[in-house]
């Protein structure tokens, strides 16, 4: 599948995002040198800066020049990739994760009480970002981190439930990501100060993209290799988060081999054995139709919207989000992927 790159069709979105690197250091940094290191330290690991992104061409919507953004904007931007950060801090330590973008992760390298405060302190900063932006802005971020909260506790509530149903899924999905990418297109809205129709198909757009973006990621762990993901593939079968790909694959005719395998305590033959039983299956392009059917939904919120650099840039995300995966047939990944 060939996809567009979102910066070639607004190329502002680049020089935007440059711009956001640029404060995204600035922000993090602390009177106490060693917060700042840890803090910055996913930041200097690079990133698709997805939300910043999102944010940026959410705001400029309406613009037909596609010209760069408002500081402000980069301001929300910010905001919301330090809410991303605090969560994968977080979210390393609950997983006992030793690898996070290609590098150490930080509760690996400096312990899991530092990367809970150093992820505490990624919060904070957002917050007083948002708070600078108006009493909207910041609503929107609280309530986000409560749903990315929401979402992750019902994960948990299904670790290792072989009969969690779609729906169950989903709704966690919602939650701990669809959630933060339609907050990033709601912020990008709310700062520019856009029609409340724009803003509400911008975060249709957002919310709809998230839902596909994570079905794309929960593809990835069974058929990538761990140099691919930047981090070991397979991890979600170890934590008993059985995913989209996992749950259709348990429900397939080799659902039955499958559930004898997956389990607490899962080896590393155990979890090779189990992702190449989901590769050979239906698991994986049912997911991926599934993936494609949000990202469609995607789009369509933003037929209404002005035919500007901007929706043509976020139009090619979604589009860009399934060329990650390639062909959705599982048999053309089966051999390629390294276990």
């Amino acid at each position: 599948m060939t996809a567009i790159d979102p910066v070639l069709v607004l190329p502002s979105l680049g020089e935007d995002l440059e711009r956001v690197e640029l404060h995204l250091r600035a922000e993090v940094r602390s009177d106490l040198d060693f917060l700042s290191t840890v803090a910055r330290h996913l930041i200097d690991a690079g990133g698709k800066r997805i939300r910043p992104g999102l944010a940026i061409a959410s705001a400029g919507i309406a613009d037909p020049h596609g010209r760069s953004c408002r500081d402000d904007v980069v301001a929300g931007a910010v905001a919301v990739e330090l809410v991303h950060m605090g969560s994968l801090y977080h979210d390393d330590v609950i997983d006992g994760a030793t690898t996070r973008r290609n590098v150490a992760s930080v509760n690996a390298t400096w312990g899991n009480a530092t990367a809970i405060l150093a992820g505490d302190f990624l919060l904070a900063r957002a917050s007083q970002i948002a708070a600078s932006l108006g009493t909207e802005v910041a609503e929107l971020l609280a309530a986000t981190i409560g749903k990315l909260c929401e979402g992750q506790i019902r994960e948990y509530q299904d670790a290792y439930n072989c009969d969690r149903s779609v729906r169950d899924y989903e709704l966690s999905i919602g939650g701990k990501t669809a959630s933060l990418l339609a907050a990033s297109c709601r912020v990008g809205a709310i700062v520019a100060e856009l029609p409340a129709a724009l803003t509400e198909a911008l975060s249709e757009f957002g919310h709809s993209y998230g839902m596909a973006f994570q079905i794309v990621d929960d593809i990835l762990d069974v058929i990538s290799s761990d140099d691919e993901l930047g981090k070991p593939a397979g991890h979600d079968l170890r934590e008993g988060n059985y995913t989209l790909p996992v749950l259709l694959a348990v429900q397939s005719p080799e659902g039955q081999q499958l559930r004898s395998i997956l389990g607490p305590g899962l080896s590393a033959d155990e979890s090779a054995q189990a992702r190449r039983i989901i590769r050979a299956g239906s698991g994986v392009p049912e997911a991926f139709a599934a993936a494609s059917v949000w990202a469609d939904r995607a789009a369509t919120a933003l037929t209404e919207l002005p035919d500007t650099p901007a929706a043509v840039a976020l139009r090619a995300a979604a589009e860009h989000l399934l060329g990650r995966v390639g062909s959705p047939d599982a048999s053309d990944r089966a051999g390629a992927v390294a276990d």
